[in-house]
């Protein structure tokens, strides 16, 4: 298995000095190679550069030009993150606020383009070998945001890990309270935030803020943690940037609400890389006597 592993990469570095030079020549921004089926390259939206799709997973979904962080899926994190062989947490929860007109037709939708039953999974696993619970939300189930499912597995989380004595890790990404559960999904901020207190009396709560972390789980959970990391250039805030401007009537400075923003005024303990995410957490636990 190993050497056939070897053998994609080996081809993937020799199509990829190709891809460089049409990179090279390429006229217009807009241009595609011709040279290269559409299926096997993808187009940086920071760069503008054309990658091959492979290296790009290989590489964590990270550009390798100028290091723009793609967002992952939930299930993407988790390979990226965990050791082999993981569980499921709170598979049994499901919305019981779907009067809202057109709410179950949409989460069912998103649910069919996602293969998640929500906007956050909950597992139990382990990183280098150290027994963890871990929360990932993704952007891709209706932009992350948080219903009372979501609250409710996030609160569980907190409970189960008092209670087992494990870390805490969450990983977040959303657009804020979901709107189609009206005041249920802002009971959510109280209810997390209550949970954290709790828990925190024991144990340790690690945030990994990832773009976007805005809205209601910015103003919660997302900013409670013990120690707080954000991946480069994550966009974190409550409120967009327009509406604070037209709020305060003055223009504010162009990396506003970015993560080297926030590391800068103390909002961040500290931006990491992907690829160093997983060796970052595991150091951070065994600081904290978790093995």
């Amino acid at each position: 298995m190993q050497d056939s592993f070897n053998k994609r990469k080996e081809k993937i570095l020799e199509f990829n000095k190709t891809l460089e030079e049409l990179n090279l020549r390429k006229r217009a921004e807009n241009t595609r190679p011709r040279e290269i089926p559409d299926d096997l390259v993808c187009k940086c939206p920071k760069c503008m550069k054309f990658i091959i799709k492979d290296e790009l997973i290989l590489n964590e979904k990270v550009c390798p030009y100028c290091g723009y962080h793609y967002r992952l899926t939930s299930k993407e994190r988790i390979i990226s993150l965990l050791d082999l062989g993981y569980k499921e947490l709170y598979t049994d929860l499901r919305e019981k606020y779907t009067d809202f007109p057109g709410y179950e037709d949409k989460l069912n939708a998103a649910k069919n383009e996602t293969n998640e039953d929500e906007s956050i999974l909950c597992v139990l696993g382990k990183i280098d070998g150290i027994k963890v619970l871990v929360g990932i939300m993704d952007s891709h189930f209706m932009m992350g945001s948080m219903g009372s499912v979501c609250g409710e597995r996030v609160t569980r989380l907190f409970e189960d890990g008092k209670r087992l004595n494990l870390p805490v890790i969450i990983f977040t990404t959303s657009g804020g309270a979901r709107m189609q559960e009206g005041v249920i999904s802002l009971f959510q901020m109280a209810k997390t935030s209550s949970a954290i207190a709790k828990y925190k009396e024991k144990g340790l709560y690690v945030a990994v803020l990832t773009d976007p972390t805005t809205g209601g789980v910015s103003a919660s959970f997302a900013s409670l943690a013990d120690i707080t990391i954000s991946e480069p250039k994550a966009l974190i805030g409550f409120a967009g940037k327009r509406v604070i401007e037209k709020t305060i009537k003055e223009v504010l400075p162009p990396d506003f609400q970015t993560a080297e923003f926030q590391l800068e005024k103390g909002f961040l303990d500290m931006i990491v890389e992907r690829k160093e995410l997983k060796k970052t957490l595991s150091l951070i636990l065994r600081l904290h006597n978790y093995n």
